[in-house]
């Protein structure tokens, strides 16, 4: 066994990331843990899926990719450049609505709904703000996070707040988590049914 992905990639990701080659975004969630999210996706039939930092869409494709044909999927991210990638190529995506909003503000004003699938790969669902964006997950609801190893990109003391995120994801009682050190370092919680 190796990491190839040898299954067809999703239709837009080709176009996705050469229009993101010709920005500055290098943030892009890697193929592995966009292959792992695919499948993820395919295990949540008819589900509703929040991604909070769509970026220039790499990722999103890759969701849609896996979800099913009754399933809608919301993606949250600041930045109208990198959100007019996004755009551009998944745009006409009718199980997708992208939201160009601050992650907090989009937050605060939507904490009423629940989610099936959640991946926070911006700071507001991981590093901020995580009870509210946790409160949304639906029982036996997938949460995400990738980029929890060291990357070249860390500013200077964001290791330790990777770690007292898993600290504090791996004491909660109503999760049970996977930490995976592959790719860029993925953690995956199911939030528990409630007894």
């Amino acid at each position: 066994m190796n990491d190839d992905i040898n299954q067809a990639y999703p239709s837009a990701y080709a176009a996705i990331i050469n229009a993101t080659m010709h920005t500055a975004f290098s943030m892009s969630s890697d193929v592995l843990t966009c292959s792992l999210l695919r499948t993820l996706a395919a295990a949540k039939p008819g589900g509703d899926f929040l991604e909070l930092g769509t970026g220039t869409g790499l990722s999103t494709a890759w969701i849609l990719d896996g979800m099913d044909t009754n399933s809608k999927m919301i993606s949250v991210d600041n930045d109208p450049a990198y959100l007019g990638i996004a755009q551009k190529f998944l745009g006409k995506e009718s199980r997708l609505q992208l939201n160009c909003t601050d992650g907090g503000v989009w937050i605060a004003e939507n904490r009423n709904l629940k989610f099936d699938f959640i991946f926070a790969d911006t700071w507001h669902g991981k590093y901020l703000m995580l009870e509210e964006v946790l409160d949304m997950l639906h029982p036996g609801g997938f949460y995400i996070l990738d980029d929890m190893l060291p990357q070249p990109n860390w500013p200077e003391g964001h290791q330790e707040k990777a770690i007292q995120l898993i600290g504090i994801l791996e004491r909660r009682s109503d999760l049970i988590i996977t930490k995976q050190c592959w790719a860029t370092g993925i953690v995956i919680a199911i939030k528990k049914a409630q007894a």
